[in-house]
């Protein structure tokens, strides 16, 4: 077995490599004259560090939680002492060298203003404590979901949002830092507060009620609750976020904590329990996510977007066209099916390096990737630039306009 040295540093917390994007975090101790000690004590009490005593006033001495903890910090209780950055600058080198696990989530809260969301799942264990190999996956899986779920409701409140709004929620979480997954049963999200604070307060409503919609269908058998809690932010993708989290799990909590440095935000408590759930909440987890998928209408647009794929079975009639979506709705790409007549406008636009806009009704079913009834099917004007780019896309991707190309 072999141990870290005392003097080495922490390894900074990374993003999950199935996350794309930079974090804001590089690792490095943050600086004395940076950090509020009313910040550093709170983060301390919130990740169990007991305070034993210290001078009234002036600083107070805490020890990490847990039984065989040797690191003590001295830690003053404001600036108006001169040995305050003296005093901060030391308990901030102890916690980059400490061996708790919880010393590493303080300096990256203190380096980035974060809230914490935390996931917890109770898993049978193996032989001396062990897990199985695939459980830690499991967890961040699951954990993404939710995040990605709560980063949609920020962007519309809808009982299923399919390809809608996706790509720009995924891109919110590039920024979230993660922390270990020891065991899979422990999971650390720091969300920034700059940039996610509006998913940290949309993701804390959506989980109390999607608890109190499961509470109130298992009393009663009745899923009206389910429908009225779509405008806290829940959805087909929490809940079935929520059903990856628990299932094969005696049960599982997710907690939102606040950022110290930001504040309670408006209309949240300042400290709220874990929300909490377990394997009996999964039939009403599942009932609610089928009912948002068939419950979703399709949606009128006005859509414009270029020509990336056509298909027809022979040299006349209807054929398939698949638009790359510029405007008109919040989805990468549509399939269209087309008759003739509009078919040939959309295959002389492409090839004239021009988009077309197109009047339909975009299909909940397969999650709003399909325009039904396509009518008024143009070719839409741009600038020369444009056109060159997309004449050189199009010789590129000359393939594509074989009357009888392969499947999508």
């Amino acid at each position: 077995m072999t141990h870290r040295p005392t003097h080495e540093p922490l390894r900074p917390v990374r993003p999950h490599p199935a996350d794309t994007g930079t974090t804001a975090w590089d690792g490095s101790t943050p600086e004395p004259a940076a950090v509020d000690p009313a910040v550093l004590a709170a983060l301390l009490h919130r990740h169990g560090w007991h305070r034993r005593g210290g001078a009234p006033g002036r600083y107070g001495r805490w020890t990490p939680p847990g039984p065989g903890g040797t690191t003590s910090l001295l830690v003053p209780d404001s600036r108006a002492f001169p040995d305050s950055d003296d005093l901060l600058g030391e308990a901030l080198l102890a916690l980059s060298r400490s061996g708790t696990p919880s010393a590493r989530e303080i300096l990256v809260s203190l380096s980035v203003p974060s809230d914490e969301i935390r996931w917890w799942r109770d898993l049978p264990t193996g032989p001396a404590g062990t897990a199985s190999w695939t459980v830690e996956e499991q967890l961040r899986s699951a954990a993404r979901r939710v995040l990605l779920a709560g980063a949609l409701a920020t962007r519309a409140r809808t009982g299923y949002h399919g390809a809608r709004h996706r790509r720009s929620a995924a891109a919110s979480l590039a920024n979230v830092l993660v922390g270990p997954a020891p065991d899979g049963r422990r999971l650390t999200a720091f969300v920034p507060v700059t940039t996610g604070r509006p998913l940290a307060v949309r993701l804390h409503h959506a989980l109390f009620a999607a608890r109190e919609a499961v509470d109130y269908r298992r009393a009663t058998g009745a899923m009206d609750a389910f429908d009225s809690a779509v405008a806290a932010g829940v959805s087909h993708e929490l809940t079935e976020a929520l059903v990856t989290l628990v299932r094969g799990t005696e049960g599982a909590r997710v907690a939102v904590a606040w950022a110290p440095a930001a504040g309670v935000p408006e209309g949240c408590a300042a400290f709220a329990e874990p929300v909490e759930f377990s394997p009996g909440d999964l039939p009403a987890l599942r009932e609610a996510g089928a009912r948002y998928l068939r419950a979703e209408p399709s949606v009128p647009v006005r859509l414009t977007g270029t020509v990336v794929r056509m298909r027809r079975t022979g040299p006349r009639g209807a054929g398939t066209v698949r638009l790359r979506v510029l405007a008109g709705a919040d989805v990468p790409h549509v399939r269209i099916t087309l008759d003739e007549e509009a078919y040939r406008i959309a295959g002389h636009a492409h090839l004239v390096g021009l988009p077309v806009r197109v009047l339909g009704r975009l299909e909940s079913r397969g999650g709003f990737r399909r325009l039904t009834g396509a009518c008024e099917v143009a070719p839409v004007q741009v600038d020369d630039a444009e056109r060159d780019r997309l004449l050189k896309d199009l010789q590129e991707n000359l393939d594509v306009f074989g009357e009888a190309c392969g499947e999508e």
